[in-house]
């Protein structure tokens, strides 16, 4: 049996350069990040909190789906490059970004062979993102940005505390159930060393 005939695409090779750009670069990092290591956490991140809310707190909620979108809710940095947050959220900015990430989305799903725009498209556009399942990416989002924050501090770098203290009081401005499960639960253990993480302790 043949496979349907289609044209060359570039969608998962400008995807797989996500390694390639870094996250946080006007500030100095004791340990760098790059967006594809981003993406990762934010989907483990998000398909936790979406377990918790499904499991816990009895919400209708498909954590696979979540997942899934976390995965591609950073995918048109693989042409913007990562806009640092105090540019994205600037007044002047907040306007043309949101133009920008929009036509950079439609670009990208214009690459993809037409039979796989259909799954794709909804992963990367987030306007057709349920809103239940936008939600939760963005606490996983949030809490994978305090975690760095926190992470940083750790290693003595000082230049994430104002950083650490805005992120987290978004955090509390927006506390769900699920989020404040999470972080009771599985916060401390992002304080211990591997040793300790060893031990159980």
């Amino acid at each position: 049996m043949s496979s349907p005939h289609a044209s060359h695409s570039p969608f998962y090779a400008h995807l797989s350069r996500l390694r390639f750009i870094k996250r946080w670069g006007l500030m100095r990092n004791a340990v760098e990040e790059d967006v594809a290591q981003h993406s990762w956490e934010v989907a483990v991140l998000a398909h936790a909190l979406a377990v918790i809310a499904r499991d816990v707190f009895g919400q209708a909620v498909d954590p696979n789906a979540v997942a899934t979108r976390a995965l591609f809710h950073d995918a048109t940095e693989a042409i913007t490059g990562d806009l640092p947050t105090p540019v994205k959220y600037s007044p002047a900015m907040r306007h043309a970004t949101a133009n920008l990430e929009g036509e950079v989305c439609d670009e990208m799903v214009g690459l993809l062979p037409e039979g796989l725009k259909p799954a794709l498209a909804p992963m990367l556009d987030h306007h057709a993102w349920p809103e239940a399942e936008a939600r939760l990416i963005k606490q996983a989002d949030r809490l994978s940005a305090w975690l760095k924050c926190r992470a940083e501090l750790r290693y003595g770098n000082r230049e994430f505390e104002q950083a650490a203290e805005q992120v987290r009081g978004k955090m509390e401005e927006h506390m769900t159930p699920e989020m404040r499960y999470f972080l009771e639960t599985f916060g401390p253990g992002y304080e211990l060393t591997l040793d300790s993480l060893m031990k159980g302790d």
